[in-house]
């Protein structure tokens, strides 16, 4: 039909925009965190792209989820504030009629949710470990970045180069701190490379440079000058944990070891996309809009019920993993809630109609 071409139309062309636009921010407000982080030397400076990859599948259900309901409420309160609705409602059109083409838009997202939250984002998120991982096992020299000092991961040495040769196999102006049995070392050279033998053994080597040792207080500073100075670097061993927490865990592990916190997990990733299918039918009677109000008082009243839908599973999902409610009340009581709240507010709407009709 007409009506319902239209409304997919507009609801299609408001789900990109919306979603674009909370992608947008959601991107902007991680990459300046995890630039943070790299600033401060928590996070290497070429992770922070990879990190960014696998920290936003983590918003996407909610993403998708709040832009889905942000698409409806925008569609049909618009037509109720330019009277399209009363031209529709005048054709003999309910308002239970909007439910098919709302669902019939909505169930390829609320697909999209589930897979993400069952699949997808369990999947990223054991990436992200293991690469997380990765980066905390490489050598001392892999995470010395020009122009900036750079702690060992035993706080035991401190590195500090001035930049790249023009070559960029050599670092030019190096100081290294390093502190053993008490007594603190510094060694400042020209330049230094890094070399590997045939037997796979691994050195700083550093040219033209000196050596200061000796005890904090103590004037009796031993001074060496060299030509060239090799340092012997411990070989590194990767092993990959797999003692992932719960949310990194595939769903199917979930049930098969149900304990307390893996319930919880379980619940909270099933209830994005049943809270999404929800919330897409609960926005056609909520997005009755008074051509004479305010037209943002109907989308500050749904993004308050959205919050309180989440804020709700979350709480579901703490009480499950501290037992404090069965898993079967956890995973359906908040979405059984706000079904009947769903239902009241059809059942309104329609009262509403039916007796302005009389």
């Amino acid at each position: 039909m007409l009506f319902r071409r239209a409304l997919l139309r507009e609801l299609i062309f408001n789900y990109f925009g919306v979603f674009l636009v909370l992608l947008t921010i959601t991107l902007t407000t991680l990459f300046i965190r995890l630039l943070g982080e790299a600033a401060r030397g928590e996070l290497a400076i070429e992770a922070v792209l990879a990190f960014l990859g696998f920290g936003i599948f983590n918003f996407l259900p909610l993403l998708l989820s709040l832009s889905l309901f942000i698409s409806i409420i925008m569609a049909l309160s618009r037509a109720y504030r330019e009277s399209e609705m009363v031209v529709w409602f005048s054709a003999g059109l309910s308002l239970t009629a909007w439910v098919r083409p709302v669902m019939a838009f909505a169930l390829p997202v609320v697909l999209a949710i589930g897979v993400l939250d069952l699949a997808v984002i369990p999947w990223a998120l054991s990436k992200k470990e293991e690469f997380r991982q990765l980066l905390d096992s490489r050598d001392e020299l892999s995470i010395i970045s020009p122009g900036m000092f750079t702690e060992s991961k035993l706080a035991d040495k401190v590195y500090f180069v001035e930049g790249l040769e023009a070559n960029g196999t050599r670092v030019k102006n190096v100081f290294m701190q390093s502190e053993e049995n008490g007594t603190l070392g510094i060694t400042v050279a020209r330049t230094g490379t890094h070399r590997q033998l045939a037997n796979g053994e691994r050195y700083l080597v550093l040219d033209n440079g000196r050596r200061y040792e000796g005890k904090p207080g103590q004037a009796d500073y031993k001074i060496a000058e060299f030509g060239r100075y090799w340092m012997r670097l411990e070989p590194q061993t990767v092993i990959l944990h797999h003692d992932y927490g719960a949310n990194a865990l595939p769903t199917a592990t979930l049930l098969e070891n149900p304990t307390p916190g893996n319930l919880a997990e379980f619940v909270w990733r099933c209830g994005f996309p049943i809270s999404a299918a929800i919330l897409a039918l609960m926005a056609i009677p909520l997005s009755f809009v008074n051509p004479r109000a305010r037209r943002s008082y109907s989308l500050i009243r749904a993004l308050l019920i959205f919050v309180i839908y989440n804020n709700l599973l979350g709480i579901m999902e703490a009480w499950v993993e501290q037992q404090k409610l069965p898993f079967l009340a956890g995973l359906f009581a908040v979405h059984a809630l706000m079904a009947v709240i769903m239902l009241l507010m059809f059942y309104q709407r329609l009262s509403m109609r039916k007796g302005w009709r009389q």
